[in-house]
């Protein structure tokens, strides 16, 4: 086992960033030129919650590595789990997870969670409870589908995009911009695309109504803007992306129309190139024009979520 990336959780250094960037294209080029690599191992993905790309490229990657996934449905297919230590389990929950994680951590080689956030115990949901509970009873490798407060798949799947995009620009301004929404949305994406940025020594500007300001241990570095049509002026990379308040945790503060990135938007960033993780809810978010034009890296993204998961399992596999 490969000491040097144990868990995947979170951005660790710009070395392993580029490293596991370097390693996604390469397997891009060539996805299965690892097939044995995997041989004869299983990787759990147990999901808490609903998925799409996570889950499917999640599988390929560990496939195109000659490795076994198996997928368990937890929040449909398991018995409810209990996370509180010392519980007394005389209500709703059947298992608790020292259990459930034990009995997982001998079933496979490496562990993938998804679990959410509550959107109302910001203090548990910050240190990332019911995902912490995982690695800390699995006793194996875990690597983050998304969590609480991060999505570090995704993110490197993002970093992969905007690489293969660059071209010659040396310094690129990238732009996360709050998108409106009807439900109340959790951070982690937004967390972990100003993490993984900044991380790899990109420009960052973030721009939101008031009230929207994410955890700021995620976000020291980058520039706020609470003038949208500011921030996007001469933008690379604008990444589309709501989330709920976090001083006033989980609340719906506004659902602005005027935030939806359109064309019009992006007048005075005539290159810029959007992003959004996926799903998006079509003119609300984002205009289909945006989606459906040439500046979108939308699919490309998704497409990138395969080579972020193969890079990941492949550097814990050693």
């Amino acid at each position: 086992m490969n000491s040097a990336l144990r868990h995947f959780t979170k951005f660790e250094s710009k070395e392993l960033g580029s490293k596991l960037i370097e390693s996604a294209l390469s397997y891009k080029a060539d996805p299965r030129k690892d097939i044995s690599k995997g041989t004869g191992k299983r990787i759990g993905c147990i999901f808490l919650n609903p998925s799409l790309r996570t889950r499917v490229s999640t599988q390929l990657a560990a496939q195109n590595l000659g490795m076994e996934p198996i997928v368990l449905n937890m929040d449909k297919e398991g018995w409810a789990l209990e996370m509180k230590e010392g519980a007394i389990m005389n209500k709703g929950t059947v298992e608790h997870i020292k259990d459930a994680a034990g009995v997982l951590g001998s079933y496979f080689d490496i562990l993938a969670i998804r679990a959410f956030p509550t959107l109302t115990n910001r203090e548990e949901d910050i240190n990332d409870f019911a995902f912490g509970q995982f690695v800390k009873y699995s006793g194996k490798p875990v690597i983050s589908l998304e969590s609480a407060i991060r999505h570090p798949l995704q993110s490197l799947a993002d970093q992969i995009t905007i690489q293969e995009n660059l071209k010659n620009i040396k310094k690129p301004k990238v732009v996360l911009t709050w998108a409106p929404h009807i439900k109340a949305i959790p951070h982690a994406v937004a967390n972990s695309f100003a993490e993984w940025t900044l991380g790899m020594g990109h420009d960052l500007t973030i721009t939101h109504p008031e009230g929207y300001e994410l955890d700021p241990m995620f976000t020291q570095g980058a520039k706020i803007e609470h003038d949208q049509s500011r921030a996007l002026e001469d933008a690379d990379f604008v990444y589309v992306k709501n989330w709920s308040s976090f001083n006033d945790y989980g609340k719906i503060l506004s659902t602005d129309p005027k935030w939806m990135l359109t064309e019009k938007h992006l007048r005075n960033a005539p290159d810029a190139k959007v992003m959004h993780c996926l799903p998006v809810r079509r003119n609300l978010e984002l205009s289909d024009e945006i989606l459906d034009g040439s500046r979108s890296l939308v699919q490309r993204q998704a497409e990138n979520r395969i080579y972020a998961a193969q890079s990941v399992i492949s550097h814990i596999l050693g």
